[in-house]
């Protein structure tokens, strides 16, 4: 069942203010625990996929599961399809693994893929939901790249499909969509904007970015990295490359981003000031302001983070030094309205 964001609000409100009515003893229903769910999924699962193409690959990965995530059904799914998953860290840890760890864990399982020679590797997050790729030469492929890395081989193998991203990913994913005639389609940057995007729209064959995870509608409206692995398996072998090839292959784009302090009071007044301030011609404002020339990819977004007092900036383009001097310059712009706004209410923080 999905609720209209206003909706949310309305139930959240609700529940923190504690302002509802308190269910009845009888009226309180029963807990149902659904039977052979991993059974129903991996059924799911095996349909969408070409199953004697992953046989015949003979894939070898490394799958880093860094303590968080239950091993228990990917390797016997790819175990049935004739890969070989060779699995580190799966035993479960009450403590949280530190981004200083996870670094280490990532450059290991690099050093690990190009020991055993396998195809790539892959580190495991958020319970199944994100990834990192490591390439046959142990080179970690994240976010933006693994955004546009992932709608290359989609597309390749579905041309003419449509892909949802995040309203921040990079120019790369529209220059890769233009190759294979498809279609991107940008939300909001948040999970459910992309989950709904992926559910609304047909045609639909991927959605998502590196740094959310990936959606594969015909599968599930969530974000699955089990899913993504197969398939990813599955793509490299009908399109017959390597996965250094195919990063070696995407366009070059420079995306940077800074994050800037920003009190709650002064995000939408800045917005305001953005908006006010540009020709309505070069704004986008589907999450935030986005200011570039219509079908550029050079473009500025200043985004106001959904719950801290911060705003995050983002610049895209070809070229470096555009990047840096506009980053630079909005930068300065955004710091120097919010000084002003504090000066006008200074308690506020």
């Amino acid at each position: 069942m999905y609720e209209t964001t206003l909706q949310e609000k309305k139930i959240e409100g609700a529940y923190f203010k504690e302002d509802m009515r308190r269910a009845l003893i009888h009226e309180v229903g029963d807990v149902a625990y659904p039977s052979q769910v991993i059974d129903r999924y991996c059924t799911a699962f095996e349909k969408l996929l070409h199953v004697s193409t992953l046989t015949n690959s003979r894939a070898k990965i490394v799958i880093d599961y860094v303590y968080a995530v239950s091993g228990a059904v990917l390797p016997q799914m790819l175990d049935k399809f004739g890969a070989d998953a060779v699995v580190l860290n799966a035993s479960l840890n009450k403590h949280a693994v530190t981004t200083a760890d996870r670094e280490g864990l990532l450059t290991q399982l690099g050093h690990v893929v190009e020991a055993l020679k396998a195809n790539f590797g892959v580190q495991v997050s958020a319970n199944g939901e994100q990834l990192i790729l490591v390439d046959e030469s142990g080179f970690p492929i994240r976010g933006e790249m693994l955004t546009a890395l992932m709608v290359d081989m989609i597309l390749t193998s579905n041309p003419r499909g449509t892909v949802v991203v995040p309203v921040h990913a990079s120019s790369a994913v529209e220059q890769v969509a233009r190759r294979h005639d498809g279609r991107v389609i940008r939300t909001k940057a948040n999970p459910t904007a992309l989950m709904e995007a992926c559910q609304r729209n047909s045609n639909v064959v991927l959605g998502g970015s590196g740094d959310t995870g990936f959606i594969f509608p015909q599968l599930h409206p969530g974000f699955d990295s089990m899913f993504c692995i197969a398939k990813i398996i599955e793509m490299l072998t009908i399109q017959e490359r390597s996965l250094a090839t195919a990063r070696s292959e995407l366009p070059r784009v420079i995306h940077r981003t800074q994050t800037i302090r920003c009190p709650w009071t002064a995000k939408g007044a800045l917005m305001r000031y953005l908006v006010e301030t540009h020709p309505a011609q070069n704004l986008e404002l589907i999450d935030g302001v986005k200011i570039g020339q219509p079908f550029d990819d050079n473009w500025l977004l200043v985004l106001p983070d959904a719950s801290e007092p911060l705003v995050h900036l983002y610049a895209n383009s070809g070229d470096r030094d555009w990047v840096d001097d506009t980053i630079r310059n909005y930068r300065h712009r955004v710091q120097t309205f919010v000084e002003r706004q504090q000066e006008y209410h200074p308690a506020e923080v």
